[in-house]
């Protein structure tokens, strides 16, 4: 039985002056926190923290239990006989794992040839995030007490838990648990590849028969959870291939589906019911930061369903865990502290922090300064921009600064704190980070969150630049020395500001980024993404949007006009952007003359996972700044 704090310490040997600041060595030997649950009894917290370890090259995992009050946390072996089992009911339980179903390679067709390498493949869907079919697809399995086995999607060539970041909260129980709920995408190939199709089905144990509980609907619909009443309720998005639609919490109640925020201009992260299911709390980006909500459920009466904002402040609200009394048990992070577990009192509206893995360790450094600023775009909206400004910033000096692009495109910029895009790290490096909500962006209405969607190098761009030309006009800002920095939509962004920003920046860094929109559309393996945000396929020659997307909005018909140093970064194992965006981008800077450097990472994917490359490319970037700006 040991005390946290003295744990985690001493395991990632982290010391720290007063003096200190956030490095990419201390970075990565932070513990990053996983909720659990609640304990049965009700009393207690159960989690997970998972620390990198260098010498190793994977992170090591250590579960503990601590007070939902507060107080020291016990180191604990085995948790699962703490919370409650939901993938158990009576005799049965819940589990997946993959099944071969298709033949996908050579000694599948031709099992005499067994040492042949061949795949063959009749359609898309040939590879997914970072892996080929190779045949194998998740299914939901029921098992009982005798290890009898029941394949509740038989030999269907589907998946669920869906690919590639599904798990099991893709399928619960009727309250009954005569049924099984599952989140699936019955499709396959090429109409797999160009849809967000996902729906609700129902499994009836005793019959063996399988219900489409959502088919009406063309969009996703994913989520399932019942109320404490017994209505299912799930995450639903209306349009079929926008994968970053308006998503709303629906009710199916005595036989009407009720959207509960169809009227609120916002789009939903996640949910979960009060314990009466009178409310359901949930979570949404707002105004660059992620906050928890709550609207009413009026059932079919004449009462208004009415969204109010719960909590409010600079930092994100990640997770719901659950409830305990008059409080909700949530996790917490902002750009300077990475997540740990609070407690918010739904009456006294106070915070009450529960866990304290870092704790000690940010107690002992000189932290950025964070700042929220209001910038006019060209189109005369105002733009949320955050700035975050050097530990012990001093007005009178002048610094270098990072334009910082968000990826997504239509992904939140919120107080998250990653782990590689950090920008604790890089403000304790002495640059300043200035970070738009530009176009695109969650939390500023359905409105500005859609207007990315075919126009990526439209207003977006000009809303980069109204940004760093903004903060600019500071006199501790170097207009000498600017950067833009950015990954995914964030790399195409950094690829197409090269070409535009007629020398304002010094320096550019582009991981992951799409330079080819042409040759992108021919290769991603998410084609519903690509037929939506670039307005279809480039060989449609009379569609004026697409065909913008391909030409105007295309970082390589820009090339010409490149100039200024590039680093390029890439994941060779990344198929949602794929390794010949950023080779055709450093062959085409080093055709040109021009400083470029290129750090691929061959077992990686759109992200950067193991420690040891994590703090390569930690290293790298700063190393590339240092000699380019």
């Amino acid at each position: 039985m040991k005390k946290i704090a003295l744990i985690l310490i001493s395991m990632a040997g982290i010391t720290a002056s007063a003096q200190d600041v956030m490095t990419p060595e201390l970075l990565w030997k932070l513990g990053r926190i996983s909720p659990l649950g609640i304990s049965n009894d009700g009393k207690n917290i159960i989690y997970k923290v998972s620390t990198p370890s260098m010498e190793e090259n994977k992170s090591n995992s250590e579960f503990y239990s601590i007070p939902i009050a507060g107080g020291n946390a016990t180191s604990i072996k085995n948790y699962s006989d703490l919370i409650q089992d939901k993938n158990k009911h009576g005799e049965w339980t819940l589990t997946n794992k993959e099944v071969k179903i298709d033949p996908t390679h050579g000694k599948d067709f031709y099992p005499e040839l067994d040492k042949s390498e061949v795949q063959i493949f009749n359609a898309l869907d040939y590879r997914h995030w970072d892996t080929y079919n190779d045949g194998h697809h998740n299914h939901v399995i029921l098992t009982n007490a005798k290890n009898e086995e029941i394949d509740i999607l038989s030999k269907e060539p589907y998946d669920c838990p869906q690919k590639p970041f599904g798990g099991d909260e893709d399928y619960i129980w009727s309250l009954d648990g005569s049924k099984v709920i599952y989140v699936c995408k019955k499709k396959t190939g090429t109409e797999y590849a160009t849809s967000t199709n996902t729906d609700l089905y129902e499994y009836d144990i005793a019959t063996k028969t399988t219900k489409n509980l959502t088919e009406k609907n063309p969009g996703y619909d994913v989520a399932p959870q019942f109320s404490p009443n017994g209505d299912l309720s799930w995450l639903q998005m209306k349009r079929d291939g926008y994968e970053a639609d308006k998503n709303d919490i629906i009710v199916r109640h005595k036989g009407l589906d009720i959207n509960l925020t169809a009227s609120w201009d916002g789009t939903v992260d996640s949910f979960t019911w009060s314990k009466d299911g009178k409310k359901v709390y949930f979570l949404a980006p707002i105004d660059g930061t992620k906050q928890l909500f709550e609207v009413n459920f009026p059932g079919l009466t004449k009462i208004a369903v009415r969204v109010n904002q719960i909590t409010e402040g600079q930092f994100d609200v990640n997770q719901i865990i659950g409830f305990n009394d008059d409080t909700v048990l949530v996790t917490r992070s902002d750009m300077n502290h990475a997540n740990e577990i609070y407690s918010y009192n739904l009456k006294k509206k106070n915070w009450n922090q529960i866990t304290h893995v870092n704790t000690d360790v940010y107690a002992k450094l000189n932290l950025p300064k964070v700042e929220k600023r209001m910038v006019k775009t060209t189109d005369g909206k105002e733009m949320l921009v955050w700035v975050i400004l050097p530990p012990n910033f001093d007005a009178s000096k002048k610094y270098p600064t990072l334009l910082y692009c968000q990826g997504g495109p239509q992904g939140a910029l919120s107080q998250f704190y990653s782990f590689r895009w950090n920008f604790q790290v890089m403000a304790s490096q002495d640059y300043i980070i200035v970070a738009p909500n530009r176009r695109g962006m969650p939390g500023h209405g359905v409105a500005w969150n859609e207007q990315i969607s075919k126009d990526w190098g439209g207003q977006v761009m000009d809303d980069y630049l109204s940004a760093i030309d903004d903060v600019a006009k500071e006199n501790y800002v170097d207009k000498s020395r600017l950067g833009a920095v950015g990954a995914s939509y964030g790399g195409y962004s950094v690829f197409y500001l090269a070409g535009i920003h007629k020398k304002r920046f010094k320096t550019f860094i582009a991981h992951a980024g799409i330079f080819n929109t042409q040759s992108m559309y021919g290769t991603t393996e998410e084609v519903f993404f690509t037929n939506w945000d670039m307005g279809g396929a480039y060989w449609e020659t009379n569609n004026k949007l697409a065909q913008k997307s391909y030409t105007d909005f295309n970082p390589i018909n820009l090339v010409n006009n490149w100039d200024t140093p590039i680093f390029i970064i890439q994941g060779a194992k990344d198929y949602r952007v794929p390794m010949g965006q950023s080779q055709e981008a450093f062959q085409a800077a080093q055709l040109k003359g021009i400083k470029s450097r290129f750090m691929l990472f061959p077992e990686e994917n759109h992200w950067i996972l193991k420690p040891q490359n994590g703090l390569v490319w930690q290293r790298e970037f700063f190393k590339w700044l240092k000699e380019t700006l």
